[in-house]
């Protein structure tokens, strides 16, 4: 068996144990869950927003609440930003610096929730999309993997996860925390599928 195999893995637990000890991003992760829980309540919405595999994620956490999770429910508004001709149009015209902030300028309101998510902290659309969420009134949930980035400094709410040298450490974590919120939202708002 090659070597990286095990290796591989050990670096992953050892990165998820390190996210299990940090008390403060726990908490984060707690309020996160029930400010989005609060939101769908309020019915107001939630976006999503990423690069690359955090698009990946962000188009994940949307269709997961208005799709389906674990057990039938009613479907919630949530939507991540990732439709291709929105981003092909604004790229061109204006710089894929603002395809996310765009769309939010178009269909955001007030009261309305921003989960960004970059493992960097300063991927210049992301940034620009939590500029904009403030100025709409949208509370901003950014899920970072590097303490102190703008992404963080901008958001009522961060979670960061560090996982290493590279971003797929931070991503996998990624993915975990999307599951909790996702799950957190269901027992509060869906306590009964979650009984027995």
């Amino acid at each position: 068996m090659s070597p990286h195999i095990q290796q591989t893995l050990i670096d992953a637990r050892a990165a998820l144990d390190a996210l299990i000890a940090n008390e403060a991003t726990l908490q984060s992760i707690d309020a996160a869950g029930t400010l989005l829980a609060d939101t769908f309540k309020r019915e107001g919405r939630v976006f999503s927003c990423g690069n690359g595999g955090s698009m990946c994620d962000a188009m994940h956490f949307a269709e997961e609440l208005s799709g389906r999770y674990r057990q039938d429910r009613p479907a919630l508004g949530a939507a991540s930003i990732s439709d291709p001709s929105h981003i092909s149009c604004v790229g061109n015209d204006y710089g894929y610096e603002h395809i996310f902030s765009r769309y939010l300028e178009g269909h955001g309101r007030s009261g309305d929730v921003l989960l960004g998510i970059s493992t960097s902290g300063t991927s210049r659309n992301v940034v620009a999309a939590a500029e904009m969420a403030k100025k709409k009134g949208m509370k901003v949930i950014a899920l970072t993997g590097k303490p102190g980035a703008t992404l963080g400094t901008l958001a009522d709410i961060e979670i960061c996860t560090p996982g290493g040298k590279f971003a797929d450490r931070s991503q996998e974590l990624h993915i975990k925390v999307i599951h909790i919120l996702i799950e957190a939202v269901e027992r509060q708002l869906f306590p009964d599928n979650y009984r027995g």
